[in-house]
């Protein structure tokens, strides 16, 4: 049994700023890394958008600088994923790989949401050179290209009119034969001479030699008039949705109805006292890692007030 005074869940901008804070106020925080070590930010291809790197960084050299600074306060971290939690308990009761036990007198989770994707192995293949989830972070790269936004709801509309201030053209792939987007956000989508729906369409492959430079759809797929189509693209953005990596905690913490864990108000304290929650698993809207990163600090400095309590 490993007895700890904070433990955070998650390796990314808000677990790594909530572990640099909590270590400043000597709480001498143990963290788990996780299965993916610097978290969502480094499937993106470089940073140009967070304070304090002029130049850009790469995802993982930030991450990194991250992580040595918590340690260099005295963070410990431990390779390995989270497998079973019990916050019905005081302390909090978190178990790592099945095997390692560790008691905690607060908790901070920031595991994070994943991106949905299609499914196609050339997504795969094209990670991080010109696929992305996220229009806000990479959408800078393409400037004065073509690209396509693939989904149909309001985070589809949205990405594509945020591109639509960037690039010479933007494609809509769509599955339905309408758009699931609020009516203002259609309309500013139908109404913007840059942006192109393709309704009734899906995406078979991307191609490209080293990065995306095409994609290959299906035009209503299954039907007699079914036909093949191929458009000539620079980035192809996901936006059918994010995943929030919180099943593990469901039977303790409190989520909304896609699974991001609810706080209170503007803390991140959730309904479980001593449990907080910072960064995309309880942000469905901004999902930018200087928002991860200050929600991290708040999460430390509210784990500091609630040990101190006890």
């Amino acid at each position: 049994m490993n007895r700890v005074r904070c433990l955070i869940i998650g390796s990314g901008p808000a677990g790594y700023t909530a572990a640099i804070y909590a270590s400043r106020a000597n709480l001498q925080p143990v963290l788990i890394e996780g299965p993916q070590l610097g978290g969502q930010l480094t499937t993106t291809t470089e940073v140009e958008n967070f304070p304090g790197y002029p130049d850009g960084v790469e995802p993982f050299q930030m991450m990194d600088d991250m992580r040595r600074q918590a340690e260099r306060f005295g963070t410990t971290f431990v390779s390995g994923v989270v497998t079973k939690v019990d916050f019905s308990v005081s302390p909090k009761k978190v178990i790592v790989e099945d095997e390692i036990e560790y008691e905690a007198d607060a908790v901070i989770i920031a595991t994070g949401a994943s991106a949905k994707y299609l499914g196609i192995e050339s997504e795969r293949t094209y990670k991080g050179r010109g696929v992305s989830a996220c229009a806000t972070c990479d959408g800078f790269f393409y400037r004065k290209k073509t690209v396509a936004v693939v989904g149909g709801g309001d985070t589809a509309c949205e990405e594509a009119n945020y591109l639509a201030g960037l690039c010479e053209k933007v494609y809509m792939i769509v599955r339905k034969p309408f758009l699931r987007a609020s009516e203002i956000m259609q309309q500013r989508v139908l109404n913007n001479p840059k942006i192109e729906v393709l309704f009734e369409h899906n995406t078979l492959q991307l191609t490209g030699e080293g990065k995306v430079q095409g994609a290959d759809l299906i035009y209503r797929k299954g039907e007699p008039d079914e036909e093949l189509r191929h458009i000539a693209i620079d980035g192809f953005f996901l936006a059918i949705g994010h995943h929030p990596n919180t099943d593990l905690f469901k039977d303790y913490v409190a989520r909304d109805a896609e699974g991001y864990i609810l706080v209170d108000g503007d803390s991140p304290r959730t309904n479980v006292p001593g449990v907080f929650a910072a960064g995309d698993c309880a942000d469905p809207h901004y999902r930018q890692a200087i928002v991860a990163a200050g929600s991290g600090a708040k999460a430390a400095i509210e784990a500091d007030k609630y040990i101190k309590s006890l």
